[in-house]
């Protein structure tokens, strides 16, 4: 039986060891994953048929270098992995179509709201999904009136860039932080701090990117994470967020909470959503929307990035597509955990 050739980007990313054994490890058929990443040792090349280093999503030349590894490589699908590759192919889509190869990607009016926090709230404000108090800011004065409108420093506060990946930038308001403590016996993952201190900081410029500042949610942090076409979730499930190090999960446990998926549904509606999303939520209000694949808790029969390439490629039926949700177990767990490659330096030449 031919292979399915897949284009498979950012294989370094996280969950992307897994990914690959999803999309090759199902016995169905012979899969092939020519792989990409802009770190040259990223551990996905190691488990890829074929690799290719490519530019940052956000370097002008990334798309076109994606569709040329497409030509050359005579992919079958193309299966973008980060929202900085997202963001990037997005407008391309329809291009990458006519070229042949079709691309999971949203449109791009889809994945504007998940990929700005501000933009997020913005256009789920009017909708029935619980959304946190939000400000967005520029200054330090700006800065300082969010934080205390949102009840610094009786309550803790966050804030993070309106537009930024996983955790980066993201840091908590408490008042009372004992700074020297926070230097000498805090781990580096650790991102409380005194408003004073991030004044202090944000103050050596007059102004500075979006940031959003918010209040802080308490309580277990949900996702659901999604297969969608046209706005349609066609398969779905909720898990939980657990034991973060670095900001990464270390472990997942699937929930059975129609609550969340009845948002999810309200959500790829309004977005007319394509593809995958990955919708993240705590202490009951909507937190972020990322517009990718995530770190799915994968089970025998229920592999939804497998079972998608095959929808997009023709060969699974809408009917037995929705067909597989029932499989979906709730007492399904995960634990991530760190792994090594091995090789000699004479294999990368």
């Amino acid at each position: 039986m031919k292979p399915i050739r897949i284009l498979l980007t950012t294989v370094g990313c996280p969950g992307g060891v897994t990914m690959i054994r999803a999309l090759k490890e199902h016995g169905e058929r012979p899969v092939q994953i020519i792989g990409t990443d802009m770190n040259p040792l990223a551990a996905g090349r190691f488990f890829s048929d074929v690799f290719y280093p490519v530019p940052a999503g956000k370097d002008p030349a990334y798309p076109d270098t994606i569709l040329h590894i497409a030509r050359k490589e005579k992919v079958d699908l193309i299966l973008p992995q980060s929202s900085s590759d997202v963001m990037p192919l997005s407008p391309l889509r329809d291009d990458f179509r006519q070229e042949g190869f079709p691309i999971m990607v949203p449109k791009t009016e889809s994945a504007v709201p998940c990929d700005s926090k501000s933009a997020m709230n913005a256009f789920f404000e009017r909708s029935p999904v619980p959304l946190p108090e939000t400000r967005t800011v520029n200054t330090v004065k700006a800065f300082r009136k969010a934080v205390l409108d949102l009840g610094y420093p009786q309550k803790r506060v966050c804030f993070k860039p309106a537009v930024s990946k996983g955790s980066r930038g993201f840091r908590i308001l408490e008042a009372g932080t004992d700074r020297l403590n926070m230097l000498l016996q805090k781990r580096i993952e650790d991102t409380t701090f005194t408003l004073e201190a991030c004044e202090e900081i944000l103050g050596q410029t007059p102004r500075f990117p979006d940031l959003l500042v918010s209040e802080f949610l308490e309580g277990t942090e949900i996702t659901v994470d999604c297969y969608c076409r046209n706005g349609e979730v066609l398969l779905g499930f909720t898990k939980t967020r657990e034991a973060m190090k670095a900001g990464l999960a270390m472990f997942f446990r699937n929930q059975d909470a129609p609550e969340y998926m009845d948002y999810a549904r309200d959500i790829a509606r309004r977005l007319q959503y394509d593809y995958f999303i990955n919708i993240q939520f705590k202490g009951g209000k909507l937190m972020e929307i990322n517009p990718r694949v995530s770190t799915f808790v994968h089970q025998e029969n229920f592999n939804i990035p497998w079972t998608a390439v095959k929808h997009e490629l023709g060969l699974i039926s809408h009917k037995d597509l929705v067909r597989m949700q029932k499989n979906l177990r709730s007492t399904r767990q995960s634990v991530r955990y760190y792994d090594q490659v091995f090789y000699d330096s004479d294999d990368m030449e």
